[in-house]
């Protein structure tokens, strides 16, 4: 059996997995990434959940049944007419595909650029010894590894419903929404949170009737309430059915479909009967299968690996990241921890600032923010300046013939400090850069009022805003 010593091993190739084994290869070790995800035909598909069945391949369907929609129900006020329109779904699918393994490819080159040897298979802990881990590789074959220091990144999981497991085919997570082989004509999604929205609205865009139920009697609760309320409306008025309050009981899968049994807000017994059931009620922290007792690495009580502020464990030497720890559940929170562990290890002070992590649903209108909502801000009792301005306004959206939502800037009443910025509308997922920009810098609501903006830009949005904390708006 080979048994090659590493300065660090890093074990997944997600988005903080692979990211991490680059930064720190970047800094001078010798690096070695685990990761056992396997494409159609068994090679290596790093690049995680996240690229496999998470961010990419939802965004590249969301752009294909967004121009599908378009041709079908808004080329004709641009002049432009479509007659048989039609759809190809395994072309649909398969485009997808491709762009999910030249992001699989990419991740492969940047490892040979940046000499990260890459082990594909499932990384496991087997002991400590003489200040090294060994971690064992089960792939194609067999191999052990030694490494002074480990960073575990091993993502998360869809959690399943109790009674309704996944069989990936009726009753689906994540994965098997992205891969029907044909439009169901009536699905079933449980949860609005992103997953949901985002998969519920690419199947209802291709001709799906969508019914989500969602347990919360509240719409995206973590979302600044007035985003939220304009999100619902939007939704609505696209043919999404959302049932808030709704509490699942009996689901029974069968060869012609799913059978729901719910109780809606009124507490009237329903039944819902769908051609399939995706199941978005939140992730797990993958932790199975790595053998965390056989060197005593802690895991808290939700199953996630416990670590300190710097993404330490209770072993020396032993790190996590992403969404295996606390935190969100966001690839670009995992990057970040990433970097900032691979630059402690290298004795750097290495940081990420929770609080100004962008939160984005890319559906139509796109929902992003970053900071503070209103509600945490009234129940902290801090006294802030609200300032909006709606995409209808806005030069730039009006040509795009997308005006639904706004711009919404929270400041300190006092000193004028960005507590936080909210979007809803077009394009809502680049323009929170900004935001997160000025939340970084401690940036005042003058200083975005004074920079210039080009025009016509949907940018000048966030600086109309900006001027309406002043209650000074321009162009509204």
């Amino acid at each position: 059996m080979s048994q090659q010593q590493f300065d660090v091993v890093v074990i997944g190739g997600g988005p903080g997995g692979y990211i991490a084994a680059i930064r720190a290869a970047q800094l001078g070790f010798k690096v070695a990434a685990i990761d056992e995800w396997k494409n159609d035909k068994g090679g290596p598909a790093l690049g995680g959940t996240c690229t496999n069945v998470g961010c990419i391949p939802s965004k590249a369907l969301l752009q294909s049944s967004e121009h599908y929609e378009h041709a079908g129900k808004h080329f004709a006020e641009h002049g432009i007419g479509v007659q048989g329109l039609s759809l190809d779904l395994a072309k649909l699918v398969g485009r997808k595909e491709t762009v999910v393994k030249q992001n699989n490819d990419g991740i492969q080159y940047l490892f040979k650029k940046n000499k990260v040897t890459f082990f594909h298979g499932r990384g496991s802990f087997v002991a400590a010894r003489d200040g090294s881990y060994e971690i064992k590789v089960a792939g194609a074959k067999e191999e052990t590894v030694l490494a002074k220091h480990v960073i575990v990144a091993t993502g998360s999981n869809a959690r399943a419903l109790p009674g309704a497991p996944f069989d990936e085919e009726t009753i689906v997570s994540n994965d098997g929404a992205l891969r029907f082989t044909e439009v169901p004509k009536k699905l079933g999604v449980i949860g609005s949170g992103v997953i949901g929205l985002e998969l519920g609205s690419v199947w209802r865009r291709l001709g799906a009737d969508v019914t989500i139920l969602e347990g919360l009697p509240t719409f995206l609760a973590a979302a600044d309430e007035q985003v939220a309320k304009e999100a619902k409306k939007a939704f609505d008025k696209q043919g999404l059915k959302i049932e808030l309050g709704a509490k699942v009981g009996e689901i029974k899968a069968g060869k012609k479909g799913v059978s729901i049994a719910w109780t809606d807000a009124k507490g009237e017994a329903r039944t819902l009967e769908v051609d399939k059931l995706i199941v978005s009620i939140g992730r797990v922290p993958n932790t199975v299968g790595l053998n965390a007792e056989a060197v005593g690495l802690k895991l808290d009580e939700r199953g996630a690996i416990a670590v300190d502020d710097d993404n330490r464990t209770n072993l020396p030497g032993v790190w996590a990241i992403g969404d295996v720890v606390r935190g969100p559940m966001l690839a670009h929170k995992a990057e970040e921890e990433g970097v900032a562990v691979a630059e402690r290890i290298a004795g750097q002070h290495g940081h990420v600032n929770f609080a100004t992590i962008p939160w984005v649903i890319y559906t139509s209108p796109e929902i992003a923010w970053a900071g503070k909502t209103e509600q945490q801000l009234k129940a902290e009792g801090r006294a802030y300046k609200p300032g909006s301005f709606p995409f209808l306004a806005n030069g730039r959206a009006r040509a795009l013939g997308d005006t639904t939502g706004f711009v919404k800037i929270l400041a300190d009443a006092t000193t004028d400090e960005i507590l936080g910025v909210h979007i809803v509308g077009p394009q809502a997922s680049e323009l929170i850069a900004e935001a997160v920009l000025a939340l970084e810098f401690k940036a005042s609501a003058e200083d975005i009022a004074r920079t210039t903006h080009a025009h016509p830009s949907l940018s000048e949005a966030t600086k109309e805003a900006a001027l309406a904390v002043d209650k000074r708006t321009l162009n509204f």
